[in-house]
């Protein structure tokens, strides 16, 4: 492999970027390819986006013949839970089970204990002392569970700013209808703030906190595999 191919290719690992090794079968040629370029005439696009959600590796032949093998570096995806609740103790369990880093975040220390979260990266402390050592990124996804907008507002706001995959957040419409003042008057766009998935989880009529926890990561898997927004 070409030496700058393969400092940008660890470049992009170290910094939790998705990028993918594409290599030409027919003459061996490589370049690297990265979701920023799927915003151009990349003629791999469609089967590059399908990779980046993918994460797998493989053959593709195109319609003009040509087949490359892809290499497919992706950061290992990570949720980041707002509140130290009990719908947050059952998720802890699935979520670590279905592969993904969690990350629990409250400034109630009566709540963020390690007896209530056996074994969770726990941090008792508020967002915004915290958010910039977690560093929100397209690989994970966040859900706001507090029902306190002084602790779930802001790491909404950051998190639609830092294009993760997947945000959510815990409460009814009318809850949601004044979240959506207070994060518009506060720069939110209205087009981000609209990819919120609230009221949070898959409309499964989950009523215990188990049963929106199990609705909650059924919805961020589907934006992980299936893409933002898609639900279905």
């Amino acid at each position: 492999m070409d030496l700058d191919l393969l400092s940008r290719l660890n470049a992009a690992r170290s910094g939790r970027r998705a990028a993918i090794l594409v290599t030409d079968m027919d003459t061996g040629a490589q370049r690297l390819a990265t979701p920023e370029d799927l915003a151009g005439d990349d003629p791999l696009a469609d089967e590059l986006a399908s990779r980046f959600r993918s994460g797998k590796s493989g053959l593709v032949e195109t319609r003009g013949g040509g087949t490359f093998f892809l290499t497919v570096s992706v950061p290992p995806p990570r949720v980041v839970l707002v509140g130290a609740v009990h719908i947050s103790q059952a998720l802890l369990p699935m979520a670590t089970l279905a592969g993904f880093d969690l990350t629990i975040v409250d400034p109630r220390t009566a709540f963020a204990t390690p007896e209530r979260f056996p074994g969770a990266r726990l941090l008792a402390d508020w967002p915004a002392d915290v958010l910039a050592d977690i560093a929100l990124d397209p690989y994970t996804a966040v859900a706001a569970l507090t029902h306190d907008p002084k602790i779930d507002d802001l790491p909404i706001a950051a998190a639609l700013e830092a294009g993760c995959f997947y945000v959510g957040a815990l409460g009814s419409r009318k809850t949601h209808g004044k979240r959506r003042e207070r994060l518009l008057a506060n720069g939110v766009s209205p087009d981000a703030f609209e990819t919120v998935d609230a009221p949070i989880g898959a409309d499964i009529g989950a009523a215990s906190p188990a049963e929106i926890a199990v609705a909650v990561l059924a919805n961020i898997i589907a934006a992980l595999r299936k893409g933002p927004g898609d639900r279905s």
